[in-house]
């Protein structure tokens, strides 16, 4: 069994913000894979389906970014899922818009839904980095991450989360490096 979390603040006001591409990526699982609803289970909301044979549950965090790690241990703990059976995607303003990396383990590079993630299970989970840029001020951090995809990122979101959905099958199988290859590929 594989859990796929997406990270993202709950509510309607942060539903396309940049922030939110984690939930973003997730839905497009949900739909692309017939999973069951979302329903409220422990700290988030949760679905389960089946990818290429592979159980898999979906969460998305109801606590909010900051405190992303309570959803996910509680899920780890009721499904007795390891670190190594979690993957996380989440927003990463060090990529520019669309690219896409990937890391298992190491530090949370300042992103505090990964820091809190990591004060609850550890580090050693796969991290599914999905570039959304960075301001030209630093001191424009907060808006820019709780502000919405411009018009023109917004179609190059869509074709990265698209892509990502494809070929999830190899991520949920451990062909990671595969997965991120077909991911670059034109």
């Amino acid at each position: 069994m594989v859990l796929l979390v997406g990270l993202g603040n709950p509510g309607t006001e942060y539903a396309n913000t940049r922030h939110n591409v984690g939930f973003m990526a997730v839905d497009e699982f949900v739909r692309r894979f017939s999973f069951t609803d979302f329903r409220k289970k422990g700290k988030g909301l949760l679905a389960s389906g089946v990818i290429e044979g592979e159980k898999a549950l979906i969460l998305k965090p109801e606590t909010y970014m900051n405190l992303s790690g309570e959803a996910v241990l509680a899920a780890c703990s009721f499904y007795h899922l390891k670190p190594e059976q979690v993957i996380v995607f989440h927003d990463d303003m060090d990529l520019p818009v669309g690219k896409v990396k990937m890391k298992r383990g190491g530090g949370a590079g300042g992103h505090n839904g990964l820091k809190s993630i990591d004060s609850h299970i550890g580090p050693n989970y796969l991290r599914v980095r999905i570039g959304v840029g960075h301001p030209d001020d630093k001191a424009q951090v907060v808006n820019w991450v709780l502000g919405t995809f411009p018009k023109e990122d917004r179609a190059v979101i869509q074709d990265v989360l698209d892509k990502i959905g494809t070929y999830l099958p190899l991520l949920v199988q451990g062909q990671e490096q595969l997965f991120l290859n077909r991911l670059t590929q034109k």
